[in-house]
């Protein structure tokens, strides 16, 4: 099988996170006015060429790694992903949304460019797979635990209900409700510097307190009260697991 020693970061060599909550070192932000914040602003970036003075270019590496195809090593770095984020676009907009099951959840056929997601139970939105009925295009970035680089997909998905296709994703007896089959037109894996600037992969002591408000808190703030959110926090976790397939 292929390793994936060659993207492992020593995690435990980094260095410590330089802030918590706040970054030391930094002027503390002033106020803004978020109507100045223009798009016609003299300093906003209109053409490609400012763009290009900005950054500067690309470098090999970053060039040579793109694919038109799923590499071994990108087989296994998507067979090592538990979780994914897919965005797609369509007539309201553009939607990202999570996608995560046991690691090698996303499967890659044997012709290197044809991937296919398992759609579970969710709030039945469905903005993902609303989009990619008037607009094919999609992109996923596939997150490994404890893996600093991350993998980049992107290409052009339908829906299947196939039955041979749903068999392969049983879980407890019960099939996804579709499958998106994706057909990779551009494939590569991302650098390790924003994993290591969040500290995404630090772990969280036991016991610490939770740093946002519980869904339940959110929903009764966005409806002024009108939904009994301590309800719905304390049913949750069970209608979670028993949802979950």
């Amino acid at each position: 099988p292929f390793r994936l020693d060659f993207l492992q970061y020593p995690l435990r060599s980094l260095p410590a996170r330089p802030w918590h909550g706040t970054m030391q070192g930094m002027t503390a932000p002033a106020s803004l006015n978020p109507a100045a914040l223009s798009a016609d602003s003299e300093h906003t970036i209109h053409t490609l060429g400012q763009l290009e003075s900005l950054l500067g270019t690309p470098s090999e590496a970053a060039v040579a790694k793109e694919l038109p195809r799923v590499h071994p090593g990108y087989r296994a770095m998507i067979e090592a992903s538990p979780f994914a984020v897919l965005a797609t676009q369509g007539p309201g907009g553009l939607d990202a949304s999570p996608r995560g099951d046991p690691a090698g959840f996303v499967q890659v056929l044997d012709d290197d460019q044809t991937l296919l997601l398992p759609e579970r139970r969710g709030n039945h939105r469905a903005d993902s797979l609303r989009n990619i009925l008037t607009d094919p295009r999609v992109a996923l970035l596939f997150l490994i635990p404890g893996v600093g680089e991350t993998l980049r997909v992107n290409g052009r998905a339908h829906i299947s209900v196939a039955p041979d296709l749903m068999a392969r994703f049983v879980v407890n007896g019960k099939p996804p409700q579709c499958v998106l089959v994706i057909k990779a037109e551009s494939v590569y894996f991302q650098c390790a510097r924003a994993i290591q600037r969040s500290g995404l992969w630090d772990s969280v002591p036991p016991g610490t307190p939770r740093p946002v408000p519980t869904p339940g808190a959110l929903l009764a703030s966005i409806t002024h009260g009108s939904f009994d959110g301590e309800t719905y926090d304390r049913e949750l976790p069970a209608r979670q697991q028993a949802s979950l397939y």
